[in-house]
Formats: C-alpha cells, sequence, structure tokens
C-alpha cells in the first residue's frame, strides 16, 4: 500500500515539476538533531523499548527478501535514534546534506526539491515545512539518469533497459528517464529519481557523475542515507575504496555532539597489509543474490563467562536458501539474534546472574530481556560477553555495550529477538551485530581483502584498548550513566567482572 501512495505522489510530482589527488577522506561521524526522538530521564523504560522496537523493525527490514583517494575523512556522529550520521556536499556549487551511514543498504539519497514531502516525520525538533533539502536547479551539475544510462540497472536490472519508452524524446508525453525507485527500510521508507551529480570532499577531492537519489516523499525519513553496502550503487562501490572504518562514539541518545571520523581509503596497489593491532576475520559470501548486499562474518562460538553456548550450526553460515549468518550492521541499534539463538544466550545470562532478582516489570515495559533488579547493591558481578569469529579474533565486550543501566536500580541485556516461535530459522541472516556492540571498536572493512577487523579503543580520545579493558568498561559505563536514559548518575568501579556501584 505504502509504495502504491509512494508512486502515486511520484507522478504527480513529475508532472508538475518537469583536483590534487589523496589516498584517505576522513568525514566526521555524528548525531544529527533532525530526527531526535523522545528519550525522557523521567521514563528510561519507554526510551529503551522505543531503542529495542526500533532494532527489531530494521531486523524485519534486512531479513526480508529485497526485490530490486587515498584516504578521505569525514566527521561520524551519534544520533538520538541510535543511528550515527555524516555530511556530504553534493552539486556545484555544493550544496551541504546529512546522511544516516548504513552498511544495510547501498543507495545514497538526500530529501530533494522544494517540494519534498515527509509523512510521519512530525518529531519533537522537526520542523516538516523546514525539512533541508537539496535543491537540483541550484546546481549545474545535475542530471537526470536516463533509462538507457547503465547506472539506471543497478537499481532495476540488466532488462530495464528494453523497456525503455520508445517514443520521440522532444516529443511533450515522452520520458526516457530511468524509473523511480522506492525503497523500504525498517522504520519507514523513500522513493524518488536518480540523479547523477558531483560528490565533493574536503582538499578539493571531487567525484563526478555519482548516482545519487532525488528523494520527493518519505514516511518516517527526514534526513538522507549514505548506502555503505556491497551492491554497485553504494559510496564505496562508485569510490572504488579499498577499505573504509569508523570508532562510534557512545552515544547518549541525545544527538551529542562528540564525533569521530569515518575514514575512507582509497589507496592503491596491491597492499594486503593489516592495520597495527587489528584483530581481522574474513568475509563470507551469501550464496542467494537476495542478501549479498551485506556484511557476513563468520562467527564461530558465543562465550558468557566460562560457558561455550552451543549455537546449532544452521544458525552460523548460510545455507543454500540464503538464511543463517551473521552481518555487521552500523544501521541496527540492538544486536539482533534469531529466537533459538536469543533464548540460549538470555537464558545462560539468567542462570549465571540468578544471584539478583529479573525485574519482570521493567522488561514488559523496555521488551529487553533479562532485567536484573541491582538496587541496594554495592556491586554488580555479570559474565563476560565475548564473539568468536573465524580466524581466531575474539570480540569482548565492554559492560556497557551488552548491559544498559536503566536507572540505579536496573540493569537490562541489550540483544533483541522477535516473537516468533520455533527452533526453525527465519529468512536472511540469524544474527544481526548492531551499532550499540561496535562502539567503542575500531572497526575496518577491508573490501580489497575481503576481511572485518576490529580492536577495542576509546572513539572519542583515541587510545587503544588492549589491557585497557577495565578503563574502557569503566569510560563505556560512565558515559551510558551519563545519558539521557538515566535517572540517577552511577560511579562503576570494574575489578575483573566486578562493578561496584557506588
Amino acid at each position: 500500500m505504502a509504495s502504491s501512495q509512494l508512486l502515486f505522489l511520484l507522478s504527480f510530482l513529475l508532472l508538475i515539476s518537469s583536483s590534487t589527488p589523496t589516498s584517505t577522506i576522513t568525514i566526521p561521524l555524528s548525531a544529527p538533531s533532525s530526527t531526535k526522538q523522545i528519550i525522557s530521564s523521567k521514563n528510561p523504560w519507554r526510551a529503551l523499548n522505543h531503542l529495542a522496537s526500533l532494532s527489531l523493525s530494521r531486523a524485519h527490514h534486512i531479513k526480508s527478501p529485497k526485490t530490486k583517494i587515498s584516504s578521505l575523512k569525514t566527521p561520524l556522529f551519534p544520533r538520538s535514534y541510535g543511528g550515527y550520521s555524516i555530511s556530504l556536499n553534493f552539486g556545484t556549487p555544493p550544496q551541504t546534506t546529512k546522511f544516516v551511514m548504513d552498511t544495510g543498504s547501498s543507495l545514497v539519497w538526500f530529501p530533494c526539491t522544494s517540494r519534498y514531502l515527509c509523512s510521519k516525520c512530525d518529531f519533537p525538533n522537526i520542523e516538516v515545512t523546514g525539512i533541508p533539502t537539496f535543491i537540483p536547479k541550484q546546481s549545474s551539475s545535475s542530471n537526470l539518469i536516463g533509462c538507457k544510462n547503465h547506472k539506471c540497472s543497478w537499481l532495476f536490472g540488466p532488462k530495464v533497459q528494453s523497456k525503455c519508452q520508445e517514443c520521440d524524446p522532444t516529443t511533450q508525453n515522452c520520458t526516457q528517464t530511468c524509473p523511480p525507485y522506492v525503497i523500504q527500510y525498517g522504520s519507514g521508507s523513500t522513493a524518488g529519481l536518480l540523479l547523477s551529480e558531483t560528490l565533493d570532499f574536503p582538499d578539493k577531492k571531487t567525484i563526478p557523475d555519482f548516482l545519487v537519489g532525488c528523494s520527493l516523499f518519505s514516511i518516517r525519513q527526514p534526513e538522507g542515507i549514505a548506502g555503505f553496502g556491497r551492491s554497485p550503487e553504494s559510496l564505496p562501490s562508485q569510490l572504488g575504496l579499498k577499505k573504509f572504518s569508523y570508532c562510534l562514539v557512545s552515544h547518549a541518545f541525545d544527538d551529542t555532539p562528540a564525533s569521530s571520523d569515518l575514514v575512507l581509503d582509497t589507496g592503491s596497489g596491491s597492499d594486503d597489509t593489516k592495520t597495527p593491532g587489528l584483530s581481522y576475520t574474513p568475509f563470507q559470501k551469501n550464496p542467494t543474490a537476495t542478501f549479498r548486499d551485506y556484511y557476513y562474518v563468520l562467527l564461530r562460538n558465543i562465550v558468557i563467562g566460562d560457558t561455550h553456548v552451543k549455537v546449532p550450526y544452521k544458525f552460523l553460515v548460510p545455507g543454500s536458501d540464503g538464511n543463517g549468518g551473521t552481518i555487521v550492521d552500523s544501521g541496527t541499534t540492538f544486536t539482533f539474534m534469531e529466537k533459538p539463538v536469543y533464548e540460549l544466550v538470555a537464558k545462560e545470562f539468567e542462570k549465571q546472574v540468578a544471584h539478583y532478582t529479573v525485574a519482570t516489570g521493567v522488561q514488559k515495559q523496555t521488551g529487553l530481556r533479562p532485567c536484573f533488579n541491582i538496587s541496594g547493591e554495592k556491586s554488580v558481578s555479570v559474565p563476560e560477553f565475548i564473539f568468536h569469529f573465524k580466524g581466531g579474533a575474539k570480540m569482548a565486550l565492554p559492560l556497557a555495550n551488552y548491559f544498559s543501566f536503566v536507572d540505579s536500580g536496573v540493569i537490562c541485556l541489550t540483544i533483541v529477538s522477535d516473537n516468533m516461535s520455533g527452533s526453525g530459522i527465519g529468512g536472511g541472516p540469524a544474527i544481526i551485530l548492531g551499532n550499540y556492540q561496535q562502539r567503542n571498536f575500531h572497526v575496518e572493512f577491508d573490501l580489497k581483502n575481503e576481511r572485518f577487523g576490529f580492536k577495542q579503543q576509546n572513539c572519542v580520545h583515541g587510545k587503544d584498548g588492549g589491557d585497557g579493558l577495565v578503563w574502557m568498561v569503566v569510560a563505556a559505563a560512565l558515559e551510558a550513566l551519563e545519558a539521557a536514559v538515566m535517572v540517577v548518575p552511577v560511579k562503576l568501579l570494574i575489578v575483573g567482572q566486578q562493578a561496584t556501584v557506588g
């Protein structure tokens, strides 16, 4: 229904509106205020429930089958609703636009034209009629993508050219532009037309003829999305990146101005040198075209404390139908696990943290489980949570990356699943590693060598983790405790697996 409405509005809008090379680009990764949600310190349970719901919606979108320079740096900011954003400059002269960085999709698109419409975008600090948009008429380099342009087939497949309208392009009723696109996301959708534009980076690095979506109508998408997936239309593919990396600051879901760098590496040569300090695991290929846009990694084991959780093999590796396996997604907030996997993890935590009372009321309000009542406790002891990947890489999560301190008296596991029952596997990836669990890790997508690297690091100050695990847990926990979801500030002292509340 939503798709048909989008196409109708697109048709209506169409009727009424007819350098010196460098090897890296660094862009700030940040939290724009444009889609700020109500995260009230008076109701932390509602805040967590909202984030859990967004994570589930995102997971359902990812799991549903879809149809169809050396180094550049840009700041990366955390967003109030759980994502991270960058600013990019398009057009001649350049117009600056904010985008959510998304490794789970590929098209780069922005709100476009003065007639841009956004339904259900009445967020607390959003002026629906004043959403910043890209204006093609103000850019001398802006051109619609033609139906027979090979870039049109990136979204619509090779057969789209055979369906191009056969007519005289000089006649009034003839259009030979690429068909309108309609893209569904976990929490909304967008629709528009494809443009060829100039992408401007700092230090006079200019990318001409960049394919970008000019969205004319969206649902719950007041700002654009920068797709970093594996398809040809993604930003990494169009720039020919060898690798890209980021370090996600530990956000408070309040549009903090703190940011870290997103680094785009366009280096040349056959260098397969590993970044010092990073642990690597190879990317995996999904056998079906439906899910090839995602970055799959081979998860071998999940370890909680000293216990290896026995996850069935069918959930760890994509099957011939494409279902199963683990992906890394910057657009999902809380990590998602298929119900059978989630139950194994949740029950193991319940078993090992049985010395605390389960906070059933908070579980119902937040949608998270398990939650434990720690009120009155001087110290909190919880087991380690470690992902073991192929090749020996181990991701030991800081405490604040898998337990949220809802208030001074309750902690909740920040892993989500849906209510689907049964022991079978659902469509798409069985595990989605979200950005909440990636915080304060330097993460690298090595596209040239097909591998995923990471190391624990303070993303704000750039300090390595290493044997500073205790420091990292304290820092991340304090940042989390100072977040808007907190009711009372709490200090934590980590000793091994023990957190002392004082």
